[in-house]
C-alpha cells in the first residue's frame, strides 16, 4: 500500500495537471473556464414590439439613441423600409413599412411567437459565452462582439454580421422546425435542422468565421471548396466541442451515420466520377451547398456532403501536422491538391 506521504505526492501531482476536457466526440478539449468574456446582449425585437405604433417617430428617436449606428441599419438595409433616419410620423417609410410591420396580425404573431418562445436571451448568452470562451482561446486578439436579438419577418436573417462588433441574431429563424410559417415563406424542409435554438451557436460561430473567410466559389474546383468547407467545420469544432458534430454539419442524426459507415463509398465516388477537380460551378456546387440529399448518391445522403469529406480531410491534415495551430489552419493558404495529399487522408 501507498504511505500518506506517498498519496500525498500522487495528488498534488494530479492537481498540477492541466484541467482537460472532453468534446462531444471524445476529443480532449482545453479548460477555458479562466478566459474571461463579458457578453453584451441587447433585444431589439423586444424595444420595437413595444413601441407607441401611434407615436413611432418619437419612439424611433429614442431607440436611436439605444441603436445609433445599427437601427438605420436594421430598417433600411435589412427591412428595406427606407426610413433613411427621417424620424417623422408623416415619413412613408414609418407608415408603410414599420408600422405596417408592427400591426399586421400575421407579422405581429411572428413578434408573440418569438416573445413567448425567447422570454429571456439567458440561456442562449450562457451557451454564447462559452463559445467566445473557446475563441478567444485560439484566438487571443479576438474582442467578443456586441449581440442584438431581433425579428426580420422571417426573412432567413439567422445570425449576420455588422461593422467590426456586432452579430446581429434573428431568433423568428430559430422557433424550431415545426413552426407551421416556415412552409408557408417557401423555406424547404431539408433546412428545418438550422431552425432549432440548438443551432444559434452554429450559426453565430459560422458568422464569426466567415467574416474573415468567406466561403469563395469563384475558380474553384471541387477539392478546394471541400476543404474550405472543412476548414469551416473543423472550427466549428474547436469553438463548440459541447455541441454534438451532426448539429455543426446541420445533419440529421441518421445522415451522419450514414456518412460514418459510408465514408470509403463517399470517397469513391468523388474519384470515379472525376468530381474533385471539376470547375464546373453548376455540376459541383451541389455538393457542398444544403439540399434534400447528395446528387448521384442514396436518399439517405446529406446534400452538403462536400462538408463532411472536407472536414475528415482536415481532420487528417491535422493529425500529420500536429504543431499547427487552429489559427495557422484556417489563415494559411494552401493549394488543395497538396492539402490533400498532406494530409494522407485515407477513408475506411
Amino acid at each position: 500500500m501507498k504511505s500518506i506521504q506517498q498519496k500525498c505526492i500522487t495528488l498534488l501531482i494530479l492537481l498540477s495537471l492541466p484541467v482537460i476536457f472532453f468534446s462531444c466526440s471524445g476529443e480532449k478539449t482545453p479548460d477555458v473556464s479562466d478566459v474571461p468574456v463579458k457578453l453584451n446582449s441587447m433585444r431589439l425585437d423586444k424595444d420595437l414590439y413595444n413601441l407607441d405604433t401611434n407615436r413611432l417617430g418619437e419612439g424611433l428617436a429614442s431607440l436611436q439613441k439605444k441603436y445609433p449606428e445599427f437601427l438605420n441599419f436594421y430598417l433600411d438595409t435589412l427591412m428595406g423600409f427606407g426610413i433613411n433616419g427621417n424620424y417623422t410620423d408623416t415619413n412613408p417609410g414609418i407608415q408603410k413599412g414599420l408600422k405596417t410591420f408592427l400591426t399586421h396580425k400575421d407579422y405581429r404573431g411572428v413578434f408573440d411567437t418569438v416573445l413567448a418562445r425567447y422570454p429571456d436571451e439567458t440561456k442562449i448568452n450562457t451557451t454564447l459565452t462559452k463559445g467566445f470562451q473557446y475563441v478567444k482561446h485560439y484566438f487571443p486578439s479576438y474582442k467578443e462582439p456586441q449581440i442584438i436579438y431581433l425579428v426580420t419577418g422571417l426573412n432567413n436573417y439567422g445570425a449576420l454580421t455588422y461593422g467590426d462588433n456586432t452579430i446581429g441574431i434573428g431568433l423568428d429563424m430559430f422557433l424550431g422546425a415545426d413552426y407551421p410559417f416556415y412552409k408557408s415563406v417557401g423555406i424547404p424542409e431539408y433546412f428545418s435542422r438550422q431552425l432549432n435554438e440548438n443551432y444559434i451557436p452554429v450559426a453565430v460561430m459560422r458568422t464569426v468565421y466567415r467574416q474573415d473567410h468567406p466561403f469563395a466559389v469563384d475558380g474553384k474546383v471541387l477539392l478546394d471548396m471541400m476543404i474550405q468547407s472543412g476548414k469551416e467545420m473543423y472550427y466549428l469544432g474547436k469553438v463548440l466541442p459541447f455541441t454534438e458534430e451532426h448539429v455543426r454539419l446541420a445533419y440529421t442524426p441518421e445522415q451522419y451515420q450514414w456518412c460514418k459507415e459510408n465514408e470509403a463509398m463517399v470517397y469513391d465516388f468523388f474519384v470515379r466520377q472525376e468530381l474533385f477537380y471539376e470547375n464546373n460551378l453548376q455540376k459541383v456546387v451541389r455538393y457542398v451547398m444544403d439540399g434534400p440529399s447528395a446528387t448521384g448518391m442514396p436518399s439517405e445522403s446529406p446534400g452538403n456532403i462536400g462538408a463532411w469529406v472536407g472536414l475528415q480531410i482536415v481532420k487528417a491534415y491535422m493529425n500529420e501536422h500536429p504543431e499547427m495551430t487552429l489559427e495557422q489552419l484556417v489563415s494559411t493558404p494552401i493549394d488543395a491538391q497538396r492539402f490533400l495529399l498532406e494530409s494522407k487522408y485515407k477513408p475506411r
